[in-house]
């Protein structure tokens, strides 16, 4: 092990990790590709696949619930894990206020839905009318009357296909601060200008 004199930025970070009140900037954890041909962040939600449950967890974490769905040789997916989710701003923002479920576009692994019916991935996708990759479905904060709807209906808003990065955090933020309350995205996205 090689010695280094104790500069200040190092003094700092140390007093960081020791947790007296400063907070030490996030790591960015590389998107690791799975078996399954899906690229993969550590902080994406670990899920029974039940979404009411899933939801309600989200919801006691004071987050909001979306769903990423994703497919192998994506050229968005990998485009979207390797810049956007590699940005810091973008990264930390949607890791702090989303728990984010990765589902395979033409997965085969048992889903259930709000209103207790069981699809595969790939069955759950084309119920929703999922048509392309990447595409984020977001859900209200509660599964109150969800059940009731048909499938569409229970988003609270869609983003279909990659957007660019500034509008890519921007549709986080829209859900986030409920601006589908208020307007239409892109409706929204102007007045933010």
């Amino acid at each position: 092990m090689i010695s280094r004199p104790l500069t200040r930025r190092h003094a700092i970070a140390t007093i960081a990790a020791a947790g007296l009140g400063l907070r030490a900037a996030p790591s960015l954890a590389r998107p690791v590709l799975g078996d399954d041909g899906l690229y993969q962040l550590d902080w994406y939600l670990q899920s029974f696949l039940d979404l009411p449950e899933d939801l309600a967890g989200a919801t006691d974490k004071r987050k909001r619930f979306a769903i990423m769905w994703g497919l192998k040789g994506c050229p968005f997916c990998k485009r979207m894990h390797e810049v956007h989710m590699m940005d810091p701003t973008i990264e930390v923002y949607i890791r702090d206020n989303f728990e984010v479920l990765h589902l395979n576009h033409i997965g085969a692994r048992e889903v259930t839905d709000f209103d207790g019916k069981k699809f595969s991935e790939k069955a759950f996708a084309q119920a929703y009318g999922i048509r392309f990759t990447p595409t984020i479905q977001f859900f209200p904060e509660s599964t109150e009357g969800l059940a009731a709807r048909q499938p569409q209906e229970r988003e609270v808003a869609r983003m279909p296909g990659l957007l660019e990065p500034p509008e890519f955090l921007a549709m986080f933020r829209y859900v986030k601060e409920k601006g589908y309350e208020t307007a239409p995205f892109t409706e929204w996205l102007k007045k933010q200008a």
